[in-house]
């Protein structure tokens, strides 16, 4: 353990360990990962399996709140436990608590893809001429979290990438066993990635 972390939990306890990442980077793979790992995963099951994510979404509804200004006393529930937070809620999450956050980046012309059919399967009109502004607003977007985490002291993190650990995901699971202390199941984590899901490629 590093002197710093040692220092958190001290101060804080166990750390609330966040999967993050742009909605549809692979953040719920992630989460299955971790779950396989051997962690305590928060999630309620109210968003279930459907045709774009066929092994769950691992949310948790609650999360969903962190912006609006509501109690969050409960997060201190979730110290020692893993839960799926997307990047644009990383700076609504309350003082008080330690964060190792695992963040997952993503071909963006591939979220946009995956977002894309997301949307034509729920019926829900949209324009593809709008995707290179909302790769340009991602761009911005994802600038902004990184710098917010790397000035928080209340924040560790590990950034990954989606495609990396579809290719190799024995040393992806490595990587996150090391950061998250080296008493995880690499194996089992490892075990549970699909190939082929990975069906939006750029």
């Amino acid at each position: 353990m590093k002197f710093r972390d040692f220092v958190r939990k001290i101060k804080y306890g166990q750390p609330v360990i966040v999967v993050s990442g742009l909605p549809r980077s692979g953040t719920s793979m992630l989460m299955k990962m971790l779950e396989a790992s051997g962690l305590k995963v928060a999630s309620d099951g109210q968003r279930t399996a459907d045709t774009d994510n066929p092994k769950g979404y691992y949310e948790l509804e609650r999360v969903k709140e962190l912006d609006k200004g509501k109690d969050k006393s409960w997060v201190r529930d979730l110290r020692g436990k893993t839960v799926k937070v997307i990047s644009y809620l990383l700076k609504d999450l309350p003082e008080g608590h330690f964060y190792k956050v695992v963040f997952l980046n993503r071909d963006l012309n591939e979220v946009m893809a995956s977002q894309n059919k997301m949307l034509k399967h729920r019926c829900v009109p949209f324009d593809p001429k709008d995707d290179g502004k909302m790769i340009r607003n991602f761009e911005a977007h994802l600038q902004e979290v990184q710098r917010m985490l790397h000035s928080d002291g209340r924040f560790d993190v590990l950034y990954l990438n989606h495609r990396d650990i579809l290719n190799d995901p024995h040393t992806a699971s490595e990587q996150i066993n090391r950061f998250l202390g080296g008493h995880l199941e690499e194996t089992k984590m490892s075990g549970v990635v699909d190939h082929n899901l990975y069906r939006n490629r750029a």
